[in-house]
């Protein structure tokens, strides 16, 4: 049986950026959350935040492992299975990427290293500027992988010559047409995959009865950042969703699963898409909603598929089942947290167990959206990989033969097996230990940590988030 190195290739580069844009995901939120913490901690002394930020430090210092880990796979994949991609962008990939190492992976590890290990031997305040600036290190990052990605997706500012991308300006490059709504939107996502974390593991708390006034701080004040998060992504995945018509109508035809170019486009619920009969099967939708969404109005022309040659279309079915995966978890979230402020404003917030189920249930489905999300767009780009200049089979290595990569894939795969199960579990276990489970007992904790600084009474903010509704 012949083995297709660039199939191979595909498969496995979407493994493991699949496996690592879920740790990214998860840091860039929780960073920002234990710098929270720590400024909460450093204006109101109040025990509580300093116990959930050393709680939640465990966790970060893991997954930020983790992340690095699945990272420089990812980057040494581009000089294995798609040399010929590295070759031709190296003017533009190359700095970029160093730029991200230089400019936010720098910051984070040193910082790192003084949140880890410095809160007894640094003055506080040197280290909530720590956790400040490990938080700004993961939005800095996100820029220039953003950027490099969103190249990928809309290139502008480079010139192909003799096959290789000369850049010709870098304003243009790095500030592409789709890169300021593809920034906002993944930073916002890894926020909510963060909150909805923070809120699944307190529900889980106090479905247990355990480590209960941390749990309520973490439900309360989580939920509030969510209330404003969760509606607005809407609005900033509207946004994207009309760049990404202007710029690549082809990936919001396979979204839509829309084979025709038509207005009243109908907004489809369900469907089969069928490539080959370049049809849907089963159609279940909202007559000319897919119009009024993308157009603004019912009449509004939707491009269809069929405007574009078989071999320059997406791949139709995942492109579309993800988006709509991606979608209907959005639209999930916003209910959850309305919801909850219902339940808030009753009083009910911290006693109804069946909306503690459901913060819970939310927790893995966060990262579901992340995942679907990030389908959506690299199997909308196909088959291009730098779209409308390169072809994913004009970038993969010559010299790869099928037996070569499916090897590779098999290692890969055992290798996160063992390292990411090892890291999940770790995870879990601190979880499990709770925030308020210490070496040492927590009143004799508490007085450690505020030796050098006197107790002030709780501020407006403490009480805010602490007390019981």
């Amino acid at each position: 049986m012949d083995l297709d190195p660039l199939l191979l290739s595909r498969i496995q580069f979407a493994f493991v950026i699949s496996w690592h844009i879920i740790f990214p995901a998860f840091t860039i939120g929780l960073a920002s959350y234990i710098a929270v913490l720590e400024g909460l901690y450093f204006k109101t002394n109040n025990p509580t935040y300093l116990r959930l930020s050393k709680f939640w430090i465990k966790i970060f210092a893991v997954s930020f492992g983790m992340g690095v880990v699945s990272g420089i796979v990812m980057s040494f994949q581009f000089g294995t299975n798609w040399s010929e991609f590295a070759y031709a962008s190296a003017n533009f990939m190359g700095p970029v990427l160093s730029y991200e190492v230089v400019t936010a992976f720098f910051l984070e590890a040193t910082f790192l290293g003084v949140l880890l290990f410095g809160r007894d031997k640094v003055p506080q305040g040197a280290h909530l500027l720590a956790a400040i600036m490990v938080a700004v290190g993961t939005f800095i990052s996100s820029f220039w992988i953003l950027a490099a990605n969103s190249w990928m997706q809309t290139p502008a500012g480079v010139e192909m010559v003799d096959g290789v991308f000369r850049v010709t300006s870098w304003i243009e490059a790095i500030f592409n047409p789709s890169f300021p709504y593809r920034l906002v939107h993944m930073v916002m996502a890894a926020f909510l995959t963060t909150g909805f974390f923070v809120v699944g593991v307190s529900a889980w708390y106090l479905l247990k009865g355990r480590a209960t006034e941390s749990a309520r701080v973490m439900l309360s004040m989580t939920l509030w950042l969510l209330l404003v998060l969760a509606p607005a992504q809407v609005f900033v995945g509207d946004m994207h969703g009309l760049n990404t018509l202007e710029h690549q109508p082809q990936k919001v035809a396979a979204m839509e699963g829309n084979w025709e170019t038509q207005s009243h486009a109908p907004l489809l619920l369900f469907a089969i898409p069928d490539s080959e009969a370049e049809t849907n099967h089963f159609e279940i939708g909202i007559p000319s909603l897919a119009s009024i969404i993308l157009k603004h109005h019912a009449d509004g022309v939707v491009p269809g598929l069929k405007d574009w040659a078989p071999e320059d279309r997406p791949v139709v079915g995942v492109t579309f089942w993800s988006f709509r995966v991606m979608v209907g978890i959005g639209f999930l979230m916003v209910a959850v947290v309305l919801i909850g402020l219902v339940l808030r404003l009753r009083g009910r917030l911290f006693d109804a167990a069946w909306f503690h189920r459901v913060c819970v249930g939310m927790l893995p489905l966060s990262f579901v959206a992340v995942l679907a999300g990030w389908l959506t767009t690299e199997t909308g780009r196909f088959p291009w990989v730098v779209h409308g200049l390169m072809r994913v089979e004009d970038a993969v290595t010559p010299a790869l033969t099928g037996g070569v990569v499916l090897a590779s894939l098999l290692v890969y795969i055992a290798v996160y097996a063992v390292v990411f199960l090892a890291g999940a579990y770790y995870i879990v276990k601190i979880i499990q230990a709770g925030p308020d489970r210490e070496d040492v007992p927590a009143g004799e904790d508490t007085q450690e940590e505020l030796r050098r600084r006197p107790s002030r009474p709780l501020s407006a903010v403490d009480q805010t988030f602490d007390t019981p509704e």
